[in-house]
């Protein structure tokens, strides 16, 4: 089945428009974040922060659980029936008891495991948003599958201020540790309010026979999840295990460094692309086109910024953290290296997924989440260089099989989708050597904020010339096509 001209420009227009929505709703949100954290820290003490990061370790999983899955079916099952919509409504609220119980459970057991009482009512009060999030996945997922993604962005900024507004309160009113969760239920509940305001789903009672292909999808979306979070936190569970508590520090903070920017730019764009993968899910064309094209523009920021971080990795933590942070160098070099990849390919599996793929991803992942922890222990030899050098080493060959099968799936070429990420590379590559050589004359000794700063203007520089020397034709098409679209929305409007 092929799609249409004007349906596919319509959703060219659709798809610019949410990727501008979600990243207005998301920097908005995270410059509010950084500002109140601000405020916020300097209210609460470390003790604080250390109790919820404990109970965060559970919770974060548990979240995990209740969000994949059958928000996922929803979208991707595109002959799914109102009525079979409706019983997954009730299997999620199911579920979402099935967590509050077992957290309530669990909740003494872990505050033993780590020695601290209030981690046990911590993570009892914080299972309430188990049963918000569960009334929000039907709902959502809709407003994703008719691609409403300006409502779905407003509704996220009206939380995030409603939940950094009430943290700072109850922070200012001495609650201590409770303003961070009592924050984050008073933003899930407005959340989960505005939600079935604008998109009220009914409830049914679930026929588990007819519901057998939806559930199954849900379950190996379910797995994949959890597998993800498994292997993806891993590192950071070797390093505290062998390597203490300093090192897992260094690691932590060079990890943030390394994955916090790359990955909010790449989030602008995989936030979005489930829908409209689903969306021309039997084209082959448009997939291909798609994914072609989003990795293109995603290469185009992410590769130069991640190849960047590496190159001046020791100027940045001398000049933003000091001397006593020396030991995120080595990990931030590799890690940045690693990024880079991993922002064009995280695009893959939502795009399986999208198509109804969802058992090849999951066994994927779940031989991720076994080969990567082995990785990281062998890499622990080498202390932290090791453990980021895993990734370099050891992520690259998991991919191979996702690789694969995109490209049998979209009827893609090695070549084609090579040829999209030489301009980002090639450029890269000039910016690499520009740098390098503006390093080596740069006198020992020098204040690392005038290196770093040096170094970025020439790096910005031969990256953007190389680009315009060598790829003129390829960025001004990119460009043009941009003009194109924001010029259909203004016709349209």
């Amino acid at each position: 089945m092929t799609i249409a001209p004007t349906l596919a420009g319509s959703l060219d227009r659709s798809m610019a428009r949410a990727v501008g929505w979600n990243a207005a709703a998301k920097w908005s949100s995270q410059i509010l974040s950084w500002t109140s954290t601000i405020v916020v820290a300097r209210l609460l003490t470390p003790y604080d922060y250390g109790l919820v990061g404990m109970s965060g370790l559970f919770t974060a999983l548990a979240m995990v659980i209740c969000q994949y899955g059958i928000g996922d079916a929803v979208i991707a099952l595109r002959d799914i029936t109102r009525r079979q919509t409706a019983e997954l409504n009730t299997v999620s609220i199911a579920m979402g008891l099935a967590l509050v119980g077992l957290s309530c459970a669990l909740a003494f057991p872990l505050a033993r495991f780590f020695s601290a009482p209030p981690v046990r009512y911590i993570i009892i009060v914080v299972s309430g948003t188990y049963l918000i999030s569960a009334f929000l996945v039907v709902p959502r997922a809709l407003l994703r599958r008719e691609l409403r993604f300006k409502l779905l962005a407003s509704i996220e900024m009206v939380r995030a201020i409603f939940q950094i507004v009430s943290t700072v309160l109850f922070a200012w009113l001495k609650f201590r540790y409770w303003s961070l969760i009592l924050g984050y239920l008073v933003g899930s509940l407005i959340e989960a309010l505005l939600t079935s305001y604008w998109k009220r789903h009914e409830f049914a009672i679930p026929n588990i026979a007819k519901l057998r292909r939806e559930l199954k999808f849900s379950r190996q979306v379910l797995l994949s999840g959890v597998a993800w979070y498994a292997y993806d936190n891993a590192d950071f569970g070797v390093a505290g295990r062998v390597l203490g508590g300093a090192a897992l520090g260094n690691y932590t903070v060079a990890w943030t460094i390394a994955s916090a920017p790359v990955e909010k730019i790449a989030n602008l764009v995989t936030g979005v692309t489930p829908a409209f993968f689903s969306a021309v899910q039997t084209d082959k064309a448009e997939l291909r086109r798609y994914l072609l094209r989003l990795t293109e523009i995603l290469s185009f920021v992410t590769v130069p910024a991640s190849f960047g971080l590496a190159l001046v990795a020791d100027y940045l933590v001398l000049a933003l953290l000091g001397p006593k942070w020396s030991g995120v160098i080595g990990p931030l070099r590799l890690l940045g290296v690693f990024v880079a990849g991993r922002s064009v390919a995280t695009i893959l599996p939502s795009l399986l997924t999208a198509i109804g793929d969802a058992k090849f991803v999951m066994w994927t992942t779940i031989g991720s989440a076994i080969f990567m922890p082995i990785a990281f222990l062998i890499g622990t030899r080498w202390g932290t260089n090791g453990i980021a050098a895993a990734w370099v080493v050891a992520y690259p060959p998991i991919m191979v099989p996702m690789y694969h099968r995109v490209f049998q799936k979209t009827g893609m070429q090695l070549k084609e989708y090579v040829s999209v990420l030489t301009p980002a590379l090639s450029a890269s590559a000039v910016m690499a050597v520009m740098v390098v050589l503006t390093r080596s004359v740069l006198p020992v000794g020098y204040r690392p904020v005038s290196c770093l700063v040096l170094l970025v203007v020439v790096g910005a520089l031969s990256y953007a010339g190389a680009l315009l020397s060598f790829h003129r034709q390829r960025v001004t098409h990119m460009i043009r096509g941009i003009r194109s679209i924001h010029q259909g929305e203004l016709s349209e409007g």
